[in-house]
């Protein structure tokens, strides 16, 4: 399969436009995916005094995304819509991330049952320290669970 860092991360999430928060996928393997976010001064979460901490937790939900797309797409398929279903410690050591940062998102599957629940350990580096760790619970149904209409 081709390297995940040679694919557009538009091509892993079905995130659009200035949703998809992601970088690039550095590196992506069956339990666990290395993701960067570049920060910049035009990001849709960013304020006057940069981007919140809080969300570091979106950036590690697109990484576990990123992940299933690059499952997905090993399989034959096209990534899917998924969801957040819940975060347990969301610790975060920076308050703010600004512009000029990139933060490296780590996502590693702790469990994955086969009704498309799943959990996930995620960190986030700045500059190679630790700044924030959480536990995500994520659901991806199958294709006839979810219907995305576009009207």
């Amino acid at each position: 399969m081709t390297d995940p860092s040679r694919i557009p991360v538009t091509e892993l999430v079905v995130h659009a436009g200035r949703m998809c928060l992601l970088s690039r996928v550095l590196t992506c393997d069956g339990d666990s995916v290395l993701a960067e976010v570049d920060i910049r001064a035009d990001d849709l979460f960013h304020g006057d005094d940069g981007v919140g901490g809080w969300v570091g937790l979106e950036y590690m939900a697109q990484a576990v995304a990123a992940w299933a797309g690059w499952q997905a797409r090993g399989a034959g398929e096209t990534p899917r819509i998924g969801f957040l279903l819940g975060t347990r410690r969301y610790e975060c050591r920076c308050p703010r991330f600004l512009a000029g940062d990139t933060l490296q998102v780590t996502a590693t599957r702790i469990f994955q049952s086969d009704n498309g629940l799943g959990q996930f350990e995620c960190a986030l580096q700045l500059r190679g320290d630790t700044v924030a760790t959480a536990t995500l619970t994520v659901y991806g149904p199958d294709e006839d669970t979810v219907a995305v209409r576009a009207d």
